[in-house]
Formats: structure tokens, C-alpha cells, sequence
């Protein structure tokens, strides 16, 4: 293979027309492949990374694309992240690649110095009102009602900001070269319930903090303002407009 497929899950019927592992998928087989939406199959075919990166060569301006690196498994091998940069290196600072996997961003840092990272921390700590799949890490519940798996969430000997404040210093540590923390909005709500501001925390380390996923019309959206105004500088939405403007028409606190 000498490109990527720009899916959004592992496995194909989950986005397209196809069935199986993506990582499994023969190059061959996809230009036969159309997108689903909404359960429908549509007449459109999902894209390549290739074909995003001419598109953004040929339209000049601010706009960035962020690559979500999905394949979180230790690679042996390093062609697909050299692969990966090969294709993205044309756009030069107008890419991010953000990914869970801090080993794959330590990687990437040093096969590419050049190319902006961002690290989505909820491998390491996470807010879970709601059940998820279990198989996804953080696996245990920790004393402080966060998931975390590290020691220090085990037994509560700390104010809930100072432990937060811990765990924070240790994730900077795994991969202090990345320019954006990628954070979902309920585990910044929590925490600034908690007293802690990861916003302005990360801000003191010169990073920018994302949350995701807010859109607009769903109960996510009655967070943003409050996340706005903690000092959350970009949100990753479905509803991008809808979003703007809905924040446009509240004032800052």
C-alpha cells in the first residue's frame, strides 16, 4: 500500500459499503467502496489521504487538516508512519497528526521534527458517567471517580485538583513536543466541577486544549459555553457552523 484510507473506524460496514478490518483491506478493493450515512449507502466514495492533501495543495489558506491517527498498536516497522509523513509533507504546518498513542507520537517526532502532534489523553484518564466498551483503557473506576489505571487514582490522598494536577504533569511527560491536548468535553466538565481547569493548566505549558465532540442540537452543546470560557481554544464538532454560532450569540463570562 502507498496510501491511507480516511475511515473513521475499524472496520469498514461501520462507514462504507464494505465489511471487514480496514488495516486487512486490499488497496484494490478500495475504489469499489461507497460511504454510508445514516444506515444508506450513498453514491459517494470514501476518500484517500492522497486525494485530501492535492485538495488543500490546490485551495491555499488557513485551513488545517488534523489526521487522527486511529491504529493505536505497536508497529515494528516503521514504513506506515514514514508512509503516513511522506504523503502529508507537502502541507508542512497547515497538518496536525493527533493520536492516543503517545509511542506512536514519540515516533513520529523523531522520524519527522517538522510535523505538529497533538495527544489525546483518554487512554490515561477519563470521566464516565455513562458505561462504555470496557475493552477500551482506562479499564478501572479510580478512588477520585475518574478512570485511570495509574497508582495514584487507587486510594484518594490528595484534593481531587491536585491529583488531576499530578496526572497531568505525567501525560506532559509521555510526549511534551505536541502542541494540542485532544480532551472529550465531559472529563473537562468534570474537572472544572473539581476545581481544576485543565484549560488553563495546559495553557501554563504552552498548549492548546481541544475539546471533542460537541454538536450542536445534542446535550454535548450545553457544555460549550462553559467550556469556552474555562479557556478551551478549539472545539471538534459535526455542526462546525451551527457551533460558531451558537457561541457568537453568547457573551463571554
Amino acid at each position: 500500500a502507498d496510501d491511507y484510507l480516511l475511515v473513521h473506524d475499524p472496520v469498514l460496514e461501520s462507514e462504507t459499503s464494505g465489511a471487514g478490518e480496514v488495516i486487512a483491506t486490499h488497496p484494490g478493493a478500495v475504489s469499489g467502496l461507497k460511504i454510508k450515512h445514516r444506515g444508506e449507502i450513498t453514491a459517494y466514495r470514501p476518500p484517500l489521504l492522497s486525494e485530501v492533501v492535492a485538495l488543500f495543495a490546490s485551495h491555499p489558506g488557513r485551513a488545517r487538516l488534523q489526521i487522527d491517527y486511529k491504529y493505536v498498536y505497536p508497529m515494528s516497522d516503521n514504513e506506515p508512519l514514514r508512509r503516513l509523513i511522506g504523503l502529508i509533507e507537502p502541507l508542512g504546518e497547515r497538518v496536525l497528526v493527533s493520536s492516543g498513542a503517545d509511542w506512536h507520537l514519540r515516533k513520529l517526532r523523531k522520524l519527522a521534527d517538522w510535523l505538529d502532534l497533538g495527544f489525546d489523553i483518554g487512554f490515561y484518564l477519563d470521566y464516565r458517567p455513562q458505561p462504555v466498551d470496557m475493552r477500551l483503557p482506562p479499564h478501572r473506576l479510580g478512588d477520585y471517580g475518574y478512570h485511570d489505571d495509574h497508582p495514584l487514582a487507587a486510594r484518594r490522598a490528595l484534593p481531587t485538583g491536585d491529583y488531576l494536577s499530578l496526572r497531568c504533569d505525567a501525560l506532559l511527560a509521555a510526549a511534551p513536543f505536541v502542541s494540542t491536548w485532544y480532551v472529550h468535553y465531559l472529563l473537562l466538565s468534570r474537572c472544572l466541577d473539581d476545581g481544576f481547569n485543565m484549560a488553563e493548566w495546559l495553557h501554563g505549558e504552552g498548549i492548546r486544549l481541544d475539546a471533542w465532540t460537541l454538536d450542536a442540537g445534542k446535550p454535548a452543546a450545553d457544555h460549550v459555553v462553559r467550556l469556552r470560557d474555562s479557556g478551551v481554544d478549539q472545539f471538534t464538532s459535526n455542526t462546525p457552523r451551527a457551533l460558531a454560532s451558537l457561541l457568537n450569540g453568547v457573551s463571554r463570562s
